[in-house]
């Protein structure tokens, strides 16, 4: 679903992804010629030769893309070897990642281009593969066995693609009582505990860090949103707006309540703590402020075109102050979307972009977030980014990049045979 808005300098539609087998006649030479950029990666010719065979497999009609399957399905290839070479070879990821996104940067990239975090989970079965646990896991909307990944997306007017990706691993997994399990599924010894938004927070400095990618916006759902590690690094990039799904119970202020300063005694120190004044009233949760929100300041949108006709939302902002410890923290704004029907459901967002900013930007950013769905989507089930049965740390990061490699493939050929231009896109008057 594409969202579809006013054109300006800055919104523009995504385009869908649409290529059939029917327009590459001859996959197999322009993946040699993609491969061969990644020569330099490995350390042996065996390795370059079953990092393509790996790839070619992701690419074939098999029904199941594991290694096993794809060994059996492509010339030359070797169940043992070719699993050697995903969990336990050397590969030069970082050379690979800079490589990648220089050429994501050089296809897609856009100065008006978003960064988007989010993740998906793996279900398991058995409990040796690294990370694994009974965790909730959004491919299947429960608690489940299952692994999670955190990866960012990189969308624009001319595609979408994974540019970063991490493994989640479960605070059970640094107790004595795994040691074990981490030295057989070679963990790094340096590899600490992180939460999923400290995990987003350290792609996104890392993106940012390494300027290989322009984005102007940062876009998250709620798990990131209600993070002050993740909301910090965005804050820390200048002139970088971001879009945060926030939990309906977030608490504010329609204006600066007024602050003063109390003084006590504390172990017989005189102590002073900033207190809201007698006259202050207390804040308010998104969810009663949308409600007493008279119809006349909510505008109707259509955000995407669905197979049943168009999706609208009706939305609206305010300017508010959040709360922090039942004190004001900071002003941003709040934007709220909700359903057409009788007993609507909403969505909040918080955004640090300017007071200046018309409600069209935020319409139109609400839809973004679409592409990394469609990144997940496309990886799963067209190249079996889902169908791996490796159990090694390294084996799951070099599964997933040659997903990721394999996904931008695609767009590229997609972009190569013409379909860059901005013709391309459908945007309502």
């Amino acid at each position: 679903m594409l969202p579809e808005i006013r054109q300006s300098d800055y919104m523009y539609a995504v385009p869908k992804f649409e290529l059939t087998r029917d327009d590459i006649p001859d996959i197999a030479k322009d993946l040699k010629g993609f491969h061969e950029n990644f020569a330099d990666c490995f350390y042996r010719s065996e390795s370059r030769d079953n990092f393509y065979r790996y790839m070619a497999g992701q690419f074939s009609p098999i029904e199941r893309k594991s290694i096993e399957p794809i060994a059996f399905a492509i010339e030359g290839a070797k169940v043992r070897a070719m699993q050697r070479f995903v969990s336990d070879a050397p590969w030069d990821d970082d050379k690979i990642m800079y490589k990648y996104r220089s050429f994501v940067n050089e296809d897609i990239g856009h100065p008006e281009g978003a960064i988007i975090f989010d993740e998906t989970g793996f279900v398991k079965k058995g409990d040796d593969s690294i990370g694994v646990g009974r965790q909730y896991c959004g491919t299947i909307g429960k608690v489940d066995n299952c692994q999670v990944g955190v990866f960012a997306a990189y969308t624009s007017a001319f595609g979408y693609s994974l540019v970063d990706k991490r493994l989640y691993i479960p605070e059970h997994w640094f107790s004595d009582d795994y040691a074990k399990k981490r030295d057989k599924c070679k963990l790094p010894e340096d590899t600490e505990f992180k939460t999923k938004p400290q995990l987003a927070a350290e792609m996104l400095l890392d993106l940012a860090d390494q300027k290989q990618l322009p984005f102007r916006y940062i876009l998250a759902d709620s798990v990131y949103g209600t993070s002050p590690e993740f909301i910090e690094a965005a804050e820390s990039l200048v002139g970088i707006t971001y879009m945060l799904q926030v939990p309906e119970d977030t608490l504010c202020w329609l204006k600066q309540p007024v602050i003063i300063d109390k003084k006590y005694k504390y172990r017989g120190r005189k102590k002073t703590k900033k207190i809201l004044s007698d006259t202050a009233k207390a804040p308010v949760t998104f969810k009663a402020l949308a409600k007493g929100i008279n119809s006349f300041f909510w505008y109707r949108r259509k955000v995407s075109e669905g197979t049943k006709g168009p999706i609208e939302y009706e939305f609206t902002k305010r300017r508010i102050v959040l709360s922090h410890e039942g004190l004001p923290k900071k002003s941003v704004w709040v934007i709220i979307r909700r359903t057409l029907v009788e007993n609507p459901e909403y969505s909040f967002f918080i955004s640090n972009a300017p007071v200046s900013k018309r409600l069209d930007l935020f319409v139109w950013l609400s839809g973004l977030r679409w592409s990394i769905e469609q990144c997940f989507r496309e990886t799963k089930t067209e190249l079996g980014m889902d169908q791996y049965e490796v159990r090694k740390f390294p084996g799951w990061h070099h599964h997933i990049l040659t997903c990721m490699l394999g996904h931008y493939f695609l767009w590229h050929l997609k972009i190569r045979l013409g379909k860059k231009s901005t013709s391309y896109y459908s945007c309502a008057a």
